[in-house]
């Protein structure tokens, strides 16, 4: 039997739902307990195993406290990508792939805590070099 793949906006919205959560600091046990489920179906909503049907998506946004509009920001479209633009070839959605990880969360959160902007910058310029990439920003 051949396993079917998660569609593309349920593994979006699932991923909005990781990242706001991971945001808050809420574990996944801590939002099961709010919608009465286990941490298992959590992480399957988050994976986009399973889908988030409309009134569990609200009852969601309202523990996150967010609009629900806030799950399909950045969604895919259906449609072809343009070509061009993002290098990185995910167009916004590695931003959100970035920030539903823990490591990214903290680089985040650290990272706007630095007010003076040359020292942002050599940041930027340090992980870049790490990388292996020379590349400028605007």
């Amino acid at each position: 039997m051949i396993k079917k793949a998660p569609n593309p906006i349920d593994k979006h919205v699932g991923s909005r739902v990781r990242m706001r959560r991971m945001m808050l600091g809420m574990s996944q046990e801590k939002l099961g307990e709010r919608l009465s489920l286990t941490f298992q179906q959590v992480q399957k909503y988050e994976k986009g195993t399973n889908r988030i049907g409309a009134s569990r998506l609200q009852q969601i946004a309202a523990i996150l406290s967010v609009p629900v509009s806030f799950f399909f920001e950045g969604a895919p479209s259906g449609e072809p990508a343009p070509q061009g633009g993002f290098e990185d070839g995910g167009g916004a959605s590695y931003v959100a792939d970035f920030l539903s990880t823990s490591e990214g969360l903290a680089l985040n959160r650290a990272f706007i805590r630095i007010k003076d902007a040359k020292v942002r910058r050599k940041v930027v310029d340090l992980v870049n070099a790490i990388a292996g990439e020379d590349q400028t920003t605007p």
